[in-house]
């Protein structure tokens, strides 16, 4: 499944799995049957890898969106839409969410006016994430700006290219989640158990 983890290459025919969409050896092609388990097992997987999280940081959030109000599986999501690196991501600075942690831990960016570098950062409604001065030059940033209206910019985000400052209006919205389509309802069955 297309998970989006290597930034540009995946919205191209270069992406490894529009081209060979089935396990790597001699028997890859073969069927397998998918257990119930296997099959939340493999969401919640998924979901851990997109995000760039170990298990301990995963369950961390996981217990964290359960004593929340509301439907768990969505404040899930939501949660691990609020960190640093995710917005940064979603924001275009960065072409994927490896790279946007990468660019959080070397001090590049600035959380309302004060240097941020911890990429699990939860930002809130109305903070201001902006590029330091001395990172403005930086010509992967620029292309990553550049390439983001290829991407999309999520409607709870406001970006100012012109002053590489971005706004977070509103918290993140379930429907809006696109890429890629979760099942998060699975991952909160296997922890249930």
């Amino acid at each position: 499944m297309k998970l989006f983890l290597k930034g540009d290459r995946c919205h191209t025919d270069k992406c490894a799995v529009e081209r060979r969409n089935y396990a790597p050896g001699q028997h890859g092609q073969g069927r397998v049957k998918v257990s119930d388990y296997g099959t939340q097992l493999r969401e919640k997987q998924r979901v851990k890898r997109t995000y760039g999280l170990l298990e301990a940081q995963f369950r961390a959030y996981f217990v964290k969106a359960d004593r929340m109000k509301g439907v768990t599986g969505e404040n899930l999501l939501v949660l691990l839409e609020r960190r640093l690196d995710s917005m940064v991501y979603r924001m275009g600075f960065a072409t994927s969410r490896n790279e946007a942690r990468l660019l959080v831990r070397q001090g590049h960016f600035l959380v309302n006016g004060i240097k941020v570098n911890i990429p699990s950062y939860q930002v809130r409604v109305g903070d201001v994430v902006e590029l330091r001065e001395k990172s403005r030059q930086v010509t992967r940033m620029n292309e990553a700006l550049d390439g983001v209206m290829r991407r999309g910019l999520p409607s709870w985000v406001e970006l100012d290219r012109a002053a590489f400052k971005g706004t977070v209006k509103t918290l993140p919205i379930r429907e809006e989640m696109t890429t890629p389509v979760f099942q998060e309802q699975l991952i909160v069955e296997l922890y249930s158990k």
